[in-house]
């Protein structure tokens, strides 16, 4: 169950480490870059997959496995 907690909590961070990094480049639109150019900028940068990696961590603690649970009834 700890192990759940941790591993929740880390992929959380990694995701709002990324999506603010996402966030603070979005001032590139402002200076004149594209959409398009934004979208090629945000992939080659290695911040921006914090976001990916944070979203698989988080979806592996929600799904795994309890181990045997010892019923009363």
């Amino acid at each position: 169950m700890l192990l759940r907690i941790l591993l929740f909590l880390i992929g959380f961070g990694l995701t709002v480490i990324g999506l603010t990094y996402m966030t603070l480049f979005l001032n590139y639109l402002t200076i004149g870059y594209t959409f398009k150019e934004y979208v090629n900028f945000i992939i080659r940068q290695f911040e921006c997959y914090y976001v990916i990696i944070g979203f698989i961590i988080i979806f592996l603690s929600i799904n795994m496995s309890g181990g045997e649970k010892n019923d009363i009834c």
